[in-house]
C-alpha cells in the first residue's frame, strides 16, 4: 500500500518533494500544504512587509530588484533546466516562473492544498511504524481545523522568513530607523540617507550596493576579511558594531563612530518549526537543529525529514538529492545505520566544524563542503553524482564575485559537458 506523505510548504524544496514522491504513485501519495495561494515560497515577491492580507507574517524576503547571485546554470534542478534564452543571473520573477513551470510540467498542483496552514505535527503514540497526526486549518478561518494521519512528513518550510536580530548595547537609545533586510524592498526609501548595514553575506553586500545608488553614505559593518573588490565611492566598510549612542550614533569596534539615519540588520534568519510538537523531539538551539542525520533525517523518527536546512549552498540541486535520500529511507531501499551510529555521525560532523574554528551556529553551513555532501547522499542511495561542472561554475562565479562585486552579474556562463564550462565573452 502506498505511503501517505505530508509535505509542508510549496516552495522549491516542497515542490521537489512532490515531484519525486508523485513520480512513484505505487509507493507514495503526497499531500502538500501551502499557507499562501501560490507556489514559490520565498521567491514570491510582495511589496508588503510585516503581515500579509490574512494577518500571517510575510514569508518572502525578496526585494524588488533582486537578481540571483548564482547563475541559472547551477541553480536548476538536475532534471529541469532553466530556459536557455534567459541571462545567467535571473530576476526573482524569472525564478518564480521557473518554479511555476516545474509545477505544471510534473503536474503537481493536484497534490497541493493552498491557503492551508499546518498547525501541529505529532507522532501517534504507540504506532509501529510511526504514524503522524497532522492538524491543519484554513487560512483566515483558524477555527476550521482538520486532522489526518500520514506515514511520513517532509518539512519544507524554508529558513529565510524569521529574522535574527542580535542584541546590541544601547539599541534603546538609537532614534534612527532600524530595519531587517527581510523587510527591504526598494532603495527609494533611502534617498539621501546615511545608512549602516550590519552583515556582509550575499544579501548584505547586494543590498548595500543597491542602496548606495540613492543614499548619501553607506557603511557595511562586518567581521569578515575586507571585501577586495572596488566599491562605489559613497560606500565603505567598517568592523562590527560595538554599541549605539544617542541619538543616531553607531560606534564600531575600532572606536570609529558614524551618524546613521538608518540601521539595517543583514544578520540572517532563525530556523522555526512552531508546528512540530514537543513529542517530535526536534531541538533548535543556537542555530543548530538536532537530531538530524545528514542534516536531514530524524534519528528517532526516520519518517520525519527536514529538507533544506543547510546554508551557503546551491539550493535546488541539493534539495533534489535530499528528497531522494529521504525517499530511499522511506521505501527501505536505503537502510539507515543504528540510531547510536547516526547520532555519533552527527556528533563527529559538529565537532569537526568546531575544531575548524566555526561557531556553533554554523552547524549546517556548507560552502565548499556542499559538493562532498551532495555526492555522499548520491552515493549512499546509488545515484550518479551531480555533474562536476555545477561545482566548477559555482567556484568560477565566486572568484568573479570576490574580484568584481559590482559587475559580476553581467557575466554569462555555459555548461559544455559533465565537467566543462565556459564564460561567454
Amino acid at each position: 500500500m502506498a505511503r501517505r506523505v505530508a509535505v509542508i510548504g510549496a516552495g522549491a524544496a516542497g515542490l521537489c518533494a512532490a515531484r519525486h514522491l508523485s513520480a512513484r504513485p505505487d509507493q507514495f501519495v503526497p499531500t502538500v500544504y501551502e499557507q499562501t495561494d501560490r507556489v514559490g515560497g520565498t521567491w514570491v515577491y510582495t511589496d508588503r512587509v510585516g503581515t500579509d492580507e490574512h494577518g500571517l507574517p510575510v514569508h518572502s524576503s525578496m526585494y524588488k530588484n533582486l537578481r540571483t547571485n548564482l547563475p541559472k546554470e547551477v541553480m536548476a534542478f538536475p532534471d529541469f533546466p532553466f530556459d536557455s534564452s534567459l541571462p545567467s543571473f535571473v530576476t526573482h520573477q524569472q525564478v518564480l516562473q521557473y518554479l511555476e513551470d516545474y509545477t505544471d510540467h510534473f503536474q503537481l498542483r493536484k497534490h497541493i492544498q493552498f491557503l492551508t496552514k499546518v498547525d501541529t505535527v505529532k507522532p501517534v503514540t504507540g504506532a509501529d511504524p510511526t504514524l503522524w497526526e497532522v492538524t491543519v486549518s484554513i487560512v483566515g478561518e483558524p477555527e476550521k481545523t482538520t486532522t489526518q494521519q500520514f506515514d511520513a512528513v517532509m518539512v519544507c518550510n524554508g529558513h529565510y522568513s524569521v529574522p535574527y536580530i542580535p542584541a546590541i548595547p544601547g539599541a534603546d537609545l538609537f532614534q534612527g530607523r532600524t530595519i531587517h533586510s527581510h523587510e527591504y524592498r526598494t532603495p527609494d526609501d533611502f534617498q539621501g540617507k546615511n545608512v549602516v548595514l550590519l552583515g556582509a553575506a550575499a544579501s548584505g553586500q547586494d543590498i548595500a550596493l543597491e542602496i548606495s545608488t540613492t543614499a548619501n553614505q553607506v557603511v557595511l559593518s562586518h567581521s569578515k576579511p575586507p571585501i577586495k573588490s572596488q566599491l562605489p565611492p559613497n560606500m565603505k566598510q567598517a568592523p562590527g558594531v560595538e554599541c549605539f549612542k544617542a541619538p543616531k550614533t553607531v560606534r564600531f569596534k575600532n572606536g570609529e563612530e558614524f551618524e546613521a539615519d538608518v540601521f539595517m540588520f543583514c544578520t540572517g534568519y532563525n530556523y522555526h518549526f512552531s508546528f512540530l510538537t514537543p513529542e517530535c523531539q526536534v531541538s533548535v538551539q543556537h542555530g543548530r537543529i538536532t537530531p538530524m542525520y545528514k542534516h536531514l533525517v530524524h534519528t528517532s523518527f526516520p519518517s520525519l525529514s527536514i529538507v533544506g536546512i543547510c546554508c551557503r549552498i546551491c539550493p535546488f540541486p541539493q534539495f533534489d538529492r535530499q528528497v531522494l535520500f529521504a525517499q530511499a529511507v522511506l521505501d527501505g531501499s536505503f537502510k539507515l545505520p543504528s540510531k547510536e551510529d547516526m547520532e555519533e555521525d552527527i556528533r563527529r560532523d559538529f565537532h569537526r566544524r568546531l575544531e575548524a574554528g566555526k561557531p556553533p551556529h554554523h552547524a549546517h553551513e556548507m560552502g565548499e563542503e556542499q559538493w562532498e555532501y551532495n555526492n555522499e547522499l548520491s552515493d549512499l542511495i546509488g545515484l550518479d553524482p551531480l555533474p562536476k561542472a555545477v561545482e566548477l561554475v559555482y567556484k568560477g562565479v565566486h572568484h568573479e564575485r570576490v574580484n568584481n562585486l559590482q559587475r559580476y552579474k553581467d557575466g554569462q556562463y555555459e555548461i559544455t559537458g559533465p565537467e566543462s564550462w565556459r564564460k561567454l565573452e
